[in-house]
């Protein structure tokens, strides 16, 4: 991720780096060096998370069209909404 930040890649690569609960720290250093975050919430998107806007990811599988340096809302589908491992975010 670092690397693709960096223009170390191919201007035709695109990197969307996923929260997980177990690298919440990960996620928030991409978005300050300016990379894309997609995050699962619970119930509904937030307009805004870690000072970011929230997109919301549901409307299309393009990431490579998402503005630079936001997060992708994603809202709990399936298994998801039964999750209390901290993947999740409730806000």
């Amino acid at each position: 991720m670092e690397n693709y930040l960096n223009g170390e890649m191919p201007r035709n690569y695109h990197l969307t780096f996923s929260r997980s609960e177990s690298n919440d720290q990960q996620a928030r250093l991409v978005l300050a060096m300016g990379g894309n975050v997609a995050v699962v919430f619970r119930n509904e998107l937030p307009k805004q998370w870690e000072n970011r806007n929230v997109i919301d990811g549901d409307e299309s599988d393009l990431r490579f069209n998402d503005p630079q340096g936001c997060v992708v809302g994603l809202v709990e589908k399936g298994d998801a909404k039964k999750d209390s491992s901290g993947f999740v975010v409730s806000i």
